[in-house]
Formats: C-alpha cells, structure tokens, sequence
C-alpha cells in the first residue's frame, strides 16, 4: 500500500520517530486534500471528551488499511496520533501502541520496525531490570504465576518416584518457575533427586541474562541440598529437528517437557512437528501454557485478526492499570513489551529474512486458542486432568491477588480434562495444561 505521510516542515515520516516516548507519530500533512491539523483537533477533542473511544477509531483505520482507503488512513492516524499517549489512561495507551503497529502495517515497515525495538530493548536489557520486572509483575498479577502453580504440580505427580529428573523447559521466564520446584523436592520424604534442567532459549533478548540465571539457579540448588544441573541451547535453528543426543538425555532419565508461551513462535505449519519431537523424547509428561488468544488468522484477513488482537490487549492493558500504580516503571515496561508484540501480530506478515540476514522468523507470531493447541496434542499426547491437589493450589494462590481472577474450566467441559483456564473478570486470559504420552 502507497500513502504518503509527512511532517509539519514537509519532510518524510522519521522511521526512528516511532519507537520514541511521545508523541508517537508527527504526521501533519503537506497535502490540502487531507483535512487541516484545526479540523483534526476538533475532531479528536470531541472523541477525547465521548470517553471509550480507542477501540472504535482503532477499528475504523483497521478496517482502512483493510479497504485501502489511503485518505480515510491519514486521517484516523493523524487522529490517532492527537489523542494518543503511552503516559495517559488505558485508552490513550491502546490507542499509542496500536497506532505504531497499524502505521507499520500502512506502510510494509512492520519487520523493520520489530527490528528496531528488539534492538533497544536488547541495549537496555540487564539481568537485575529483568527480575525485578519479572517478580513485580508476579505479586500484583497471577498472569505467570498460574501457568508455574499448575505446571509444577503436573511435573511433581509425574515425575513422583523417580531418582533422575530431566525437565526439557522451553519458555522465557528466566526459570523464575524452577525455584519452587526445587523447594518442594527438597522437601519430599523419599531421597531428593537429581534434577538436570535443560532451557532452550527462543527469544535473543532473554539469552543476553541467561548465564547469571544459570549461576544463581545452581547456587539456589545447592541451598536446598538438591543435586543440580543446568544447561542453555540458544535459539536452536529448528525446534521441530531437536533429538535427546542434542537435549543430552539419558536412558536411567524420567523426561518431562514444559511449554510456557513458547509455542505460539513456532510457525503455524511446524507446530505439528514440534510436537511429534516432544513425543520422540518419550516424556513422562508434557505441560503447556499459553495465552488465550487466536491470532491465528490468514493475512488476508487482517480485520479478523486486528479485532482479537484488540480484544486480548485490552482485557490485557485493563488488568495492568487496575494491578499497578499510574505512575510504575514496570507497568510501562511491560505496555511497551506488549508494543513489540502488538508489531509482531499485525504488522509483520512473514516469517522469512528481512533481506539483510539480520531477521530469521523470530518477529511472526500466530497464537491460538487452547481448544486448537488441544487439538494438535491429542495426535501425539493423551490429556491429563489436573488432580484435586494441584486445583487447590492454584486457588490458592488466586486467593492472594486482587479480586477479579479466577479458575475456570475449558467452555463446553464439566472438569478439567482440556486443561484450565485463568480469568480475568469472567474471560479466560491463560491456559494451563497437561499431557502424557
């Protein structure tokens, strides 16, 4: 698609002007047919002032960029940019973020600019800014904190008995799931095992910490007198290729494979294969988290998919302004996280090279559903329903956030048998299941 925007001075859009704080776009035009910055400013007071407005302006440009509206597109971003802000209420926020990703879309720079963002954040990435985000997010929030609870306790029945534990963790939550696993085999009545922990890492930013991970992991094991191994594969070229010589285990090992908002990046036509390398391992069990949320949908269909991905980020972008301060630093780290993703989902429409060699696949990301990820591991994988026990301990653990969260049950499904499900506020925000060969 062709559209020109430009500045105030008459020049061209600065790509690097939209990963900057505020304002996010300056696109007053040089060109009369578009209506004037006094007409735009009329129009966005009166949107600003009618209350929930980002979600019906975000639709419209959507739909524009769907019907290639040039004109109709210039002006709802100009709106867009008027009323937006990543520093304002939930709407202003809604509006800033998607307003970057539809602008990409417009324009075919959505790779560049995913680029350009995992490139900054890569710059200001540190080890002790990453826990801190990770462990501040988990007390005001169950979001990962379920998904750990529910996991663990699938591995820990499992795996009961077994001297040699092989856990094959493929996530980026910097093993802030392994902690209280360690603890509770530290605590069991028969003779604490051996745990090898093997992380295979998806996502570069998160590779850049995983060495102190590492280190304090195996200190934190020695603590808890468990014996202790951790090993790291770095962004492996294909996840489907992986065998056990490469995963390094062994035969006296009991195996299992733990998925936390990993598969979503593997590409829609290698998850099938992805799953069949689970089942080669020949896992005591399989767990799988995820979001709930299908952004599943052909390309063509870019509507469709901006519509789910509106919905999801909003259910999304609401629990953080109810969970966190107005004014937390980590709460604008996480928006700005979600801003990559944003880009990811609707402005990044291949998965191939950007051309410079610099860009692989890692910028798609096709989520789906927990009734579509169930059944692509019922072909290899038998569901396991999540014993009274670890029920509880999930409620539990709810019962220490704000109200508002819940357990809910897959729809259509009297027990757990699909998995389990999160919610914030009645709507299912995050999956949990369990699996065995």
């Amino acid at each position: 698609m062709d559209i020109s925007l430009f500045s105030s001075k008459g020049t061209p859009f600065n790509f690097n002007q939209q990963i900057s704080d505020d304002p996010i776009i300056d696109m007053h035009s040089a060109n009369n047919s578009h209506p004037s910055p006094a007409t735009h400013s009329s129009d966005s007071a009166e949107l600003s002032a009618a209350g929930k407005w980002a979600a019906n302006l975000l639709r419209e440009c959507a739909r524009a960029i769907s019907d290639k509206d040039s004109g109709k597109i210039h002006h709802l971003l100009w709106m867009l940019n008027e009323l937006a802000s990543p520093y304002g209420d939930c709407d202003q926020k809604l509006a800033s973020y998607f307003l970057q990703a539809l602008f990409c879309k417009a324009t075919d720079t959505g790779r560049r600019c995913y680029k350009t963002l995992i490139s900054v954040a890569e710059k200001s990435h540190s080890f002790d800014a990453a826990r801190k985000l990770i462990l501040k997010f988990q007390e005001v929030s169950p979001w990962t904190t379920f998904g750990h609870v529910a996991s663990n306790g699938a591995i820990l029945e499992a795996l009961e008995g077994e001297s040699k534990l092989h856990i094959i963790d493929i996530s980026n939550t910097l093993c802030t799931q392994w902690p209280t696993l360690l603890e509770a085999l530290a605590t069991r009545n028969d003779e604490t095992p051996r745990l090898k922990l093997t992380i295979i890492v998806t996502a570069s930013v998160v590779r850049l910490v995983m060495k102190e991970i590492g280190q304090r992991m195996e200190k934190f094991a020695r603590l808890m007198g468990v014996p202790f191994e951790i090993n790291v594969i770095s962004e492996p070229t294909n996840l489907a290729e992986l065998t056990k010589e490469e995963l390094g285990i062994q035969e006296d090992e009991a195996v299992a494979v733990n998925c936390i908002g990993a598969l979503r990046r593997v590409e829609v036509e290698d998850r099938t294969a992805v799953i069949r390398m689970f089942q080669s391992l020949r896992p005591k069990v399989v767990t799988v988290v995820e979001e709930e949320a299908d952004f599943s949908s052909p390309r063509e269909d870019f509507v469709k998919c901006f519509e789910e991905c509106l919905r999801f980020y909003t259910l999304y972008f609401e629990m953080l302004e109810e969970s966190f301060i107005p004014t937390s630093n980590e709460r604008l780290m996480l928006e700005r996280d979600c801003s990559r993703s944003i880009v990811r989902v609707l402005a990044c429409d291949t998965c191939s090279d950007d051309g410079d060699g610099n860009i692989t696949g890692g910028e798609c990301e096709r989520r789906e559903r927990g009734i579509q990820w169930s059944n692509k591991l019922k072909q290899a994988f038998f569901p396991v329903r999540f014993s009274d026990d670890v029920i509880d301990d999930v409620k539990a653990l709810l019962k220490r956030y704000q109200a508002g969260w819940s357990l809910v049950p897959p729809q259509g499904q009297v027990d757990q048998e699909l998995g389990i499900y999160l919610a914030w506020k009645d709507e299912p925000v995050v999956w949990a299941s369990a699996w065995k060969p």
